[in-house]
C-alpha cells in the first residue's frame, strides 16, 4: 500500500522517528524554556548536561551494575545537582549583569564539560543496553513498533504535561513566576527566592538529564551528542516562543514530525527545514508563536 507513492511502513517508520526526535526535542526545550522563562537564563550549557545524563546512566551501568531503570531515577538528580553547583558558584553573581555574560559563561562551561568527557572517553561513540522489558516491539499491520520507541514518546509526553502543569496551574508555579518579576515582594511573604531560583535552574537541568538517560538505548553515549543537538533545540525554542513551556512542547513534536515527513518527501532539506521554519516565524513574528511580545 502507498500514500502519495511513498510505501505506507516507509511514511510511518519516518513519522515514527520524527516523533522520537520530537521527544527529545520537547524535553530539551521544555528544559530551557523553564530556565529562561524563570530565570531569563540562556543555557548554552543544555546540551552538555544531556550528554552527561546518558553518560551518568553508562557508568552507572559498568561502575555500579545499576540498570536503565535506577539510572532514569538517579541520573537526572545527579546532573541537576551539577546545575545546582553551578548555579550557586557561577550564574548567581551574574544576574544583575548582562544576559550575554550569562550565554558567554554557560558556553565556556558547555566546551569544557564536552572537552573532558572527549579526552576521558574517546570520540566515538559506547553502547547501552535498552532494559529487558521493553526490547522488542508491536506489528500494528502497517508498520512495527519497537516498545522502547513507545515508551520514549510516552514518557516524554508526560513529563512535559505534568512539568507545565505545575508551572502553570499550581500555587508553586505561581510562586515561581511572582519570583521573576517581583523577588522583592515574593520574599517579603517569607520566600526564600534565591533557594527557589537555584532549585528551578537545577530542575531545568534535571530534565536535560533524563532526556540524555532516555536517549542512551537509541543513540550511542557520546561526548558530541549533546552539541549535534543543541543547536536544532535552540531553534525549537525560538519558534515555540522564548520562555514559553507550552511552546517548547507543542513545537518540539510537531518539528519532529515536520523533520519525518521531510525526510520522506524531500531528503536533501531535512536537515534545514527547522532552520528554515524559524527564519519564517521570525520575520513573521518575531516572538514566537506562542510567545508574548514584549
Amino acid at each position: 500500500m502507498e500514500i502519495f507513492g511513498i510505501p505506507t511502513q516507509a511514511l510511518f517508520g519516518q513519522l515514527l522517528i520524527g516523533l522520537i526526535n520530537g521527544s527529545f526535542y520537547a524535553l530539551l526545550s521544555l528544559g530551557l524554556a523553564v530556565i529562561f522563562g524563570l530565570l531569563n537564563i540562556i543555557n548554552f550549557t543544555h546540551g552538555a548536561q544531556y550528554m552527561m545524563g546518558a553518560f551518568c546512566a553508562y557508568l552507572l551501568l559498568h561502575w555500579l551494575g545499576l540498570g536503565y531503570w535506577w539510572s532514569l531515577a538517579i541520573a537526572p538528580l545527579l546532573v541537576g545537582a551539577t546545575g545546582v553547583l553551578i548555579e550557586r558558584t557561577m550564574l548567581s553573581r551574574l544576574y544583575k549583569l548582562d544576559h550575554l555574560y550569562g550565554l558567554l559563561l554557560t558556553f565556556g562551561l558547555a566546551l569544557i564539560i564536552q572537552g573532558l568527557f572527549r579526552n576521558e572517553f574517546g570520540s566515538s561513540g559506547l553502547p547501552y543496553a535498552m532494559p529487558q522489558e521493553l526490547r522488542g516491539g508491536q506489528n500494528l499491520g502497517f508498520m512495527f513498533l519497537p516498545n522502547y520507541r513507545a515508551w520514549v514518546i510516552v514518557a516524554s509526553l508526560v513529563v512535559c504535561l505534568s512539568t507545565w502543569y505545575v508551572i502553570e496551574r499550581t500555587k508553586l508555579g505561581s510562586y515561581l513566576r511572582a519570583a521573576t518579576e517581583n523577588p522583592a515582594l515574593v520574599q517579603a511573604f517569607g520566600i526564600n527566592v534565591p533557594r527557589m531560583i537555584t532549585l528551578t535552574y537545577g530542575f531545568g537541568v534535571a530534565l536535560a538529564g533524563l532526556a540524555g538517560v532516555m536517549a542512551a538505548p537509541i543513540y550511542q553515549v557520546s561526548p558530541q551528542m549533546g552539541a549535534d543537538l543543541i543547536i536544532v533545540v535552540f531553534a525549537v525554542v525560538v519558534i515555540g516562543g522564548m520562555g514559553s513551556i507550552m511552546g517548547s512542547i507543542v513545537t518540539g513534536f510537531a518539528l519532529g514530525l515536520v523533520e519525518g515527513l521531510t525526510k520522506v518527501f524531500y531528503p536533501e532539506a531535512s536537515n534545514i527545514v527547522i532552520f528554515v521554519i524559524m527564519a519564517i516565524v521570525l520575520l513573521i513574528r518575531p516572538a514566537g508563536l506562542f510567545g508574548t511580545q514584549k
